[in-house]
C-alpha cells in the first residue's frame, strides 16, 4: 500500500480542475480496499472514495485521504434460461460493462450506453437515461464502511432508490465504499425505443427490427453528437437534475409558457426538463470567462480552459438563481460538490 502526499487530482476529475488530496492511495482489489479502510494508521484521515471522477466538482483541495477505487473484473455469476447475474468490480468502466452485456445479448442496461463513470458509482447515483434506470436491473452490491472497514451487502430493497438517488447519497454518503455490484439481466430483453430521439436514430439505419446492440449503438451516437467529450472539453455531463413540481404549479407554468413540457411521475408530481428551463432563461451556449454551458446542451456546464472549481460553482449558482427568478423552480445539482 503506497500513500502519496499532496497528490494532484486534476487527471482524476472530468472537469479537469486542479485540486490536491492531502493523501492518495489506489485500491486495486477488495483486499486492498479492506486493508486501507481498516488500517489504524489511516484512521485519522477523512476519507473520500473516488471512482471515475465524472460526477464531481472539486472546489478546493481535499484535506484527507482520497481512495481511488480501481477494482476490476466482470463475470457471469449464475444464469438460467431467462436471466443471468453479472458481477462487476467497482472500478470497471461503466460503458465497458454495457458492451460486455450487450455483446452477450443480456439486456437491461443497453440504453445506459456511454454514461461516464464506473460500475461502483452507478448504483450510488442510480444512473438513468433513455427510459432505463440502473435500479431496474440492480441485484445487490457489497463493500465496506469507510470508518471501520466492516463489510456489508446491500440488496435492492436496502438502497432506497429514487430519481438519481440512493441511500449512498444521503444516510450513507461518504460512509460506504462499494467493491462489487451485481445486475440481473434478461436473455430475451425488451427493446425500448420510446424515449428521446432513439427511435428516430434507429430509423436512420433502414432496419425493420432491432436488437439491444442496435439500441446501445444508437444511444452512443446520440450522446456523442449531443454531449462534449470530457477528454477534450472538461465537463461532468448533466450538472442539474430535472426538477419535480406539484401539478398545480405545472398548470400555472403551462398557462404562462404553453411550450413547456411536463412528465407525470408515479408520486403524482410533474418532472420538468431542466435543460428547457435553463435555455429559456438565456443560458444555453452562454460563456463567462473560462466556463459556460454547452452550445448543444444547456444542462452541461463546461470548463473552457483553466477554470477553478470555485468559478464553475459560482457560474452554476448564477444559473440556479436565474431559473428561479423566471420560473420559481429550484434546480438541484446532480453533480457532487466537494
Amino acid at each position: 500500500m503506497e500513500i502519496a502526499k499532496n497528490y494532484s487530482l486534476k487527471r482524476f476529475n472530468t472537469f479537469g480542475v486542479e485540486a490536491a488530496a492531502k493523501a492518495f492511495v489506489n485500491a486495486g482489489s477488495e483486499d486492498e480496499l479492506f486493508e486501507i479502510l481498516s488500517n489504524d494508521e489511516l484512521k485519522s484521515y477523512r476519507r473520500f472514495i473516488l471512482g471515475g471522477g465524472s460526477n464531481i466538482l472539486l472546489t478546493k483541495d481535499y484535506d484527507g485521504l482520497v481512495i481511488k477505487n480501481s477494482i476490476p473484473g466482470i463475470e457471469i455469476i449464475s444464469e438460467d434460461e431467462q436471466t443471468a447475474i453479472i458481477e462487476a468490480g467497482a472500478g470497471v468502466n461503466w460503458n465497458e460493462l454495457v458492451n460486455y452485456c450487450v455483446n452477450r445479448n443480456l439486456g437491461g442496461i443497453e440504453n445506459l450506453a456511454l454514461i461516464p463513470g464506473t460500475a461502483g458509482a452507478a448504483p450510488i447515483q442510480n444512473i438513468g437515461a433513455y427510459g432505463e434506470e440502473l435500479s431496474e436491473t440492480f441485484e445487490s452490491l457489497r463493500g465496506f464502511y469507510t470508518e471501520t472497514g466492516k463489510p456489508d451487502i446491500f440488496y435492492k430493497s436496502d438502497c432506497s432508490f429514487g430519481y438519481r438517488y440512493s441511500i449512498f447519497k444521503n444516510e450513507l454518503k461518504n460512509k460506504f465504499a462499494v467493491s462489487k455490484i451485481r445486475l440481473k439481466l434478461n436473455k430475451d430483453p425488451e427493446i425500448r425505443t420510446g424515449y428521446g430521439n432513439v427511435k428516430e436514430e434507429l430509423e436512420k439505419t433502414g432496419k425493420s427490427s432491432f436488437n439491444i446492440k442496435d439500441i446501445s449503438e444508437a444511444v452512443t451516437r446520440i450522446r456523442r453528437e449531443k454531449l462534449p467529450d470530457p477528454a477534450v472539453t472538461g465537463n461532468a455531463g448533466s450538472f442539474f437534475k430535472n426538477p419535480e413540481i406539484i401539478p398545480a404549479d405545472y398548470t400555472f407554468l403551462k398557462e404562462k409558457y404553453p411550450d413547456i413540457k411536463g412528465y407525470p411521475l408515479d408520486n403524482g408530481n410533474i418532472k420538468l426538463p431542466a435543460a428547457w428551463l435553463i435555455e429559456k432563461a438565456g443560458w444555453k451556449g452562454f460563456r463567462k470567462g473560462n466556463t459556460g454551458t454547452h452550445i448543444r446542451h444547456a444542462l452541461v456546464i463546461i470548463n473552457y480552459g483553466e477554470a477553478s472549481g470555485g468559478e464553475i460553482l459560482h457560474f452554476a449558482k448564477e444559473i440556479k438563481r436565474s431559473v428561479y427568478e423566471k420560473f420559481e423552480v429550484v434546480l438541484e445539482e446532480e453533480v457532487n460538490i466537494i
